[in-house]
């Protein structure tokens, strides 16, 4: 595999930036590896992986070198799945493999369901997709407040919210925005607010990515293979039990990955998996 080479993609209302790391002869498909709002660089250690097969890795549209062109506040999981519809054309049109995490798989999903010609096998890992949850109405409504806290007191408090709320156990309580929360500065988070707003979670993808309901007809109609992939670490989390949802929809039962909704990680993000059995995992799935 060549060390990664990075290309530029005009879509309208964006610049994508990619990372390309070619593989020598190889008869299997490219893999890309998605995220939303994760960029590439989250993706380097799995991509490590895979040294047999060609890997791309991406910034979505607002995140990190992908710099939007739109002034538009929200991206929602279909435009995501439009901009990754142009990445694979420019790739060669697929059909090709890929992995996505979290919101990415989310987006992952869209994709799929607008244009499953293109991809092979889908691994969509924790997708957060809380309408499909029994308890959609309390997640949806804890997403709100977060989104509200946002708006009103900045990154940090919402920050400690986004926490409390993904890493809760079993159903979300109707009265989950009125508890109190830690303080940021516990988790070195900031406690001023600096009146910055715009972030590429918090702002652009929270609220459009949790509120998307995948559309389970054209996806159990595709010629895809779509896979569930949850953490084992992260039983009776929001994202991990929305992908038991979907999986269910879909009429298949998911993957049990090693470590947690982020175990394809390395160190170098402060929050480390396991991407060494997490790679293990993807390869025997993706190969099935």
């Amino acid at each position: 595999m060549t060390e990664p080479r990075t290309h530029t993609l005009e879509v309208p209302g964006c610049v994508l930036h990619y990372d390309v790391r070619e593989a020598g002869a190889t008869t299997e498909p490219i893999l890309l590896l998605i995220g939303s709002p994760m960029g590439a660089a989250g993706f380097a250690a799995l991509a490590r992986h895979f040294q047999d097969r060609t890997v791309v890795t991406y910034d979505p549209r607002g995140s990190d070198r992908s710099t939007r062109t739109d002034g538009a506040a929200e991206s929602t999981p279909d435009l995501h799945a439009d901009d990754l519809h142009r990445l694979i054309d420019a790739l060669g049109g697929g059909p090709v493999d890929v992995f996505a995490s979290s919101g990415g798989a989310v987006n992952g999903l869209a994709l799929v369901a607008r244009h499953p010609e293109q991809v092979r096998t889908l691994v969509a890992h924790e997708p957060p997709a809380a309408k499909t949850l029994p308890d959609r109405e309390q997640a949806l409504a804890a997403v709100a407040d977060i989104r509200r806290t946002y708006d009103r007191e900045g990154f940090g408090p919402a920050m400690m919210k986004f926490i409390a709320v993904t890493g809760h156990q079993g159903e979300i309580p109707a009265d989950f925005a009125d508890r109190p929360m830690r303080s940021p500065a516990e988790f070195g988070l900031p406690t001023e607010d600096d009146g910055a707003r715009g972030d590429v979670m918090f702002e652009q993808n929270l609220m459009t990515c949790t509120h998307y309901e995948p559309d389970f007809d054209a996806l159990r109609a595709a010629p895809t293979r779509v896979v569930v992939g949850v953490g084992v670490e992260s039983e009776g989390q929001l994202a991990r039990r929305a992908g038991e949802a979907v999986a269910e929809r879909l009429g298949t039962k998911p993957v049990i990955f090693p470590s947690n909704h982020g175990g394809f990680l390395d160190d170098t993000f402060g929050m480390p998996g396991d991407p060494d059995n997490f790679a293990v995992t993807l390869r025997q799935v993706l190969a099935e």
